[in-house]
C-alpha cells in the first residue's frame, strides 16, 4: 500500500489536527520532492508487498490541478512498477471538485473518491470552519456522479457543537438520497491543539450530552445497516463489494509507505514517521538528509497494535493467531480482559473469532483500552 500525504490547505477547520500548511507558496517544490522520495525509499517494502493501492490523503489534495496530481501518480507507478492500482483513492473538497476535474481525474486512473463532505447543514459547516455550504456539497456529488465515477465515499460527523438528532437524521437521509457505496462518519474528537480544543479549553464549546451522541450513532448504525450498508468498522459502511481496499489494509496490518510530511510506514518490524513541517521535511529530501524517526516493535507493541486495528472492525481479533504470534501469556491477559465486556454482550467470540458487535462500536474504545498491555 502507498499513501501520499498533500500538506496542503486553504482554510483551518476547527476540529483538524492532521498536519498542513495554508501556504501554496512551496508547492511545486514539495511535489517535486514527494517524487524524490519516492524513488529514495522504493526499497523500503519487500518485494512481495508491492502496493496494490494508491491514496492520495492530506491535507487537502484537491488543491493540486489534475495535472499535478497525474504526475504524482505516473511516478508512483513507474517507481513501484505498478501498471494500475486496484484501488486509487483522492480526497477532495466539494468546492474543489467540478464535472471536468473529477472526468480528469477518471481519466488518468483514479477509481475512488472520498469526499469530506461533514455535514449538509450550512451553520454547521460554517462552525467547523469548512470551505464549502451545503449547496456545494449536494452539487459536488451529482458532479462525480456525472462524470462516471461509482466508487465514491462521503465522509459525515456528528456529535457536533449545538447538532440536535433531527439534524443528523436529515444529514444521513441526504447522504442515502446519492446512493454511494460508501459512506463513513465519525463522531466529533476534541484535539487539544485545534479551535474547537481550545474553545473547550476556555468552556466557551458546547457539545451534545453522551446520550445524544449515543441516539445519533444508533440511529446512523440502523440507517445505513437498513438501506443494505455493512458496518465494517467503526466508522466505515459499505455495500457489498465497496469495503475500503487500502484503510482495510490497514486494520488487516498489511505494511505500507507514507509519504509525504507527517506520514506515517510500517514494514512489518518497525514504524516509521516523517517530520511534521514541510520547511524541514523539503530541508531533509533535498539535501538527503532523513526525513523520519523510526521504532522497532516489540511483541507487546505488535500485540496492541493487532488488538486496537482488529477490534476496530467487525471481523475482531482472531484468539488463534494471538496465541501462535504473541504467545500464551497474550492471549491469557486478553480473554480475561474480555470477561466483563463478554458477559455483558459487548464483546461476542466466535469459534477463534473475538469481536465487538457493530451496535456496540461507540464504547470500542474502552473494550481496546482494557485489552492492551
Amino acid at each position: 500500500m502507498l499513501y501520499i500525504h498533500i500538506p496542503f490547505c486553504r482554510q483551518l477547520c476547527a476540529y483538524c489536527d492532521f498536519y498542513f500548511s495554508m501556504s501554496l507558496e512551496r508547492k511545486a517544490q514539495m511535489l517535486a520532492a514527494l517524487e524524490r522520495e519516492m524513488e529514495e525509499r522504493q526499497d523500503y517494502l519487500p518485494f512481495f508487498h508491492l502496493p496494490a493501492t494508491l491514496y492520495i490523503g492530506g491535507g487537502t489534495p484537491s488543491v493540486l490541478t489534475p495535472d499535478e496530481l497525474q504526475a504524482l501518480i505516473q511516478k508512483a507507478r513507474h517507481i513501484f512498477s505498478v501498471e494500475s492500482f486496484s484501488e486509487l483513492t483522492v480526497e477532495v473538497n466539494p468546492d474543489d471538485v467540478t464535472r471536468d476535474y473529477a472526468k480528469q481525474l477518471r481519466m488518468m486512473g483514479v477509481n475512488r473518491l472520498s469526499i469530506g463532505i461533514q455535514s449538509f447543514q450550512t451553520h454547521h459547516l460554517k462552525q467547523l470552519r469548512r470551505r464549502h455550504s451545503a449547496a456545494q456539497a449536494i452539487a459536488c456529488v451529482k458532479a462525480v456522479q456525472d462524470a462516471g465515477f461509482e466508487n465514491i465515499s462521503i465522509d459525515l460527523m456528528y456529535g457536533l457543537p449545538h447538532q440536535s438528532s433531527d439534524e443528523w437524521q436529515r444529514d444521513v437521509t441526504q447522504a442515502l438520497s446519492f446512493n454511494v457505496p460508501h459512506i463513513s462518519a465519525y463522531h466529533l474528537t476534541i484535539e487539544p491543539k485545534t479551535l474547537f480544543g481550545k474553545q473547550q479549553a476556555k468552556g466557551t464549546l458546547s457539545l451534545p450530552d453522551e446520550e445524544t451522541g449515543v441516539q445519533q450513532f444508533a440511529f446512523l448504525h440502523t440507517a445505513l445497516e437498513n438501506a443494505g450498508y455493512t458496518h465494517y468498522e467503526v466508522s466505515n459502511f459499505a455495500r457489498p463489494g465497496f469495503q475500503a481496499m487500502h484503510n482495510s489494509g490497514y486494520w488487516q496490518g498489511v505494511p505500507y509507505i507514507g509519504l509525504g510530511p507527517s506520514a506515517h510506514s510500517y514494514n512489518g518490524k518497525s514504524r516509521q514517521w516523517n517530520v511534521a513541517n514541510n520547511l524541514r521535511y523539503l530541508h531533509a529530501i533535498e539535501n538527503g538528509l532523513p526525513a523520519f524517526e523510526t521504532e522497532t516493535l516489540t511483541r507487546e507493541m505488535h500485540y496492541n497494535e493487532y488488538i486496537l486495528t482488529s477490534l476496530r472492525t467487525a471481523a475482531g481479533a482472531d484468539l488463534q493467531h494471538i496465541a501462535q504470534t504473541f504467545g500464551e501469556p497474550f492471549l491469557r491477559h486478553c480473554l480475561q480482559q474480555a470477561k466483563k465486556y463478554l458477559f455483558h454482550g459487548q464483546l461476542i467470540q466466535h469459534d477463534r473469532q473475538l469481536q465487538i458487535p457493530p451496535t456496540h462500536f461507540i464504547v470500542s474504545d474502552e473494550i481496546i483500552r482494557d485489552l492492551i498491555c
